[in-house]
C-alpha cells in the first residue's frame, strides 16, 4: 500500500466514511491512477479533464457512474492532497437524468413474492417491502431489532450511518417469528454461507432476478423496487410525506415528494381540464367521400 492511499484511507476514516464509500472511493481513484500508469500526486487538471472524456465518450458510462468517480477524484484532491485549485470547478459533475422509479401494484408485489421460491430469500424481501427497507439494510437485520412490544424494527447504522425505527406490521411479525423458529439465527437473522456473515446482497439480488423471470411481470424489478412500492402504496393510502420520510430514512424531503409524481391517488385524481368545459368537445368527423355511383 502506498503512502498517499495510507493517507486517503485514514483521511475518510476519521471523517467516518461508511467502509462501502471507502472502499468504492479508493478503487475509482485507482483506476484513474492506472490509467496514465502515474501516482495521482503527478496529475493535475488536465489528466482530470481527459479521464472524464474518456469515461463519458470511450467507456460510455452512465452519469450516476460518474459521479462516483468524481466525488472520489474530489475528496482526493481536496481532503487528501489539499490542493491549491478548487477540485469543484476543475472537476465537473454530469447532470443525473431525473428518472422515475417504475412501481410495482399491490397485485404484482403478491405475484412477484410468490414466485420466490427460497424461504430465506422470500422473507427478506417481503420485509424490504412490508418496512421500506433497502437490501443492506434487511440482509444486516438481527433478531434484536425486532422489538414486538413496540411493534418497530430497530435499523442500526443505514445509509449515512444513522439509525432509525420503522413500523413492524403484524404479519410481518409473524413472518419474521415463523423464520426465527425454522432457522434459530444466534446473531444474523439471515446468516450467509460464510461463519459470522449475514447473507450477501448479490446472493438475494440473484434470487430476485429469477423470481421475476418465473413470475413473467414486464417491469424491471429489484429488491429496491420494493422499497419504491412501499413508499407509493403508503402514500396512496394517505400516509403524508413527512412520515414516508422518516419511515425512509431520507435526509431531505424533497427525495421522499418525488414520489408525489407516481401516486395514482395524487395524479390520477386530479380532473383534467377538458373534463371541466362547459360542454363537451365533439369528435372530429372527417368528411364524406364523394359516392362514385
Amino acid at each position: 500500500m502506498t503512502a498517499l492511499r495510507q493517507r486517503m484511507l485514514e483521511d475518510m476514516q476519521v471523517r467516518n466514511l461508511s467502509p462501502h464509500t471507502q472502499t468504492s472511493y479508493v478503487q475509482q481513484v485507482s483506476r484513474f491512477a492506472r490509467h496514465f500508469g502515474r501516482s495521482p500526486d503527478a496529475l493535475g487538471p488536465e489528466e482530470i479533464r481527459t479521464y472524464q472524456v474518456y469515461l463519458t465518450n470511450e467507456r460510455k458510462l452512465a452519469p450516476s457512474s460518474i459521479c462516483i468517480a468524481v466525488s472520489a477524484l474530489r475528496f482526493l484532491y481536496t481532503v487528501t492532497l489539499q490542493t491549491a485549485w478548487s477540485a469543484d470547478a476543475v472537476i465537473p459533475a454530469p447532470k443525473k437524468p431525473q428518472t422515475l422509479p417504475v412501481v410495482l401494484s399491490p397485485e404484482e408485489v403478491v405475484q412477484f413474492l410468490d414466485c420466490v421460491t427460497l424461504p430465506k430469500h422470500r422473507t427478506i424481501l417481503t420485509t424490504c417491502y412490508a418496512a421500506g427497507l433497502r437490501i443492506s439494510e434487511a440482509v444486516r437485520l438481527t433478531a434484536s431489532a425486532i422489538d414486538s412490544q413496540r411493534m418497530v424494527l430497530r435499523i442500526a447504522l443505514g445509509k449515512g450511518q444513522k439509525d432509525r425505527y420503522v413500523m413492524l406490521s403484524p404479519k410481518l411479525l409473524q413472518i419474521l417469528r415463523e423464520w426465527w423458529r425454522r432457522t434459530r439465527p444466534r446473531h444474523w437473522l439471515f446468516p450467509g454461507d460464510r461463519p459470522g456473515r449475514p447473507i450477501s446482497r448479490s446472493a438475494v439480488e440473484q434470487q430476485c432476478q429469477h423470481a421475476r423471470q418465473r413470475c413473467r411481470i414486464p417491469k424491471p424489478i429489484t429488491p429496491h423496487s420494493l422499497r419504491h412500492a412501499f413508499a407509493v402504496h403508503l402514500l396512496e393510502a394517505g400516509t403524508d410525506v413527512r412520515t414516508i420520510q422518516l419511515l425512509l430514512g431520507h435526509r431531505s424531503l424533497a427525495t421522499t415528494a418525488r414520489y408525489l409524481r407516481i401516486a395514482t391517488t395524487k395524479v390520477c385524481s386530479t380532473t383534467s381540464p377538458l373534463d371541466l368545459l362547459p360542454r363537451p368537445i365533439a369528435p372530429a368527423v372527417p368528411p364524406a367521400s364523394p359516392q362514385p355511383f
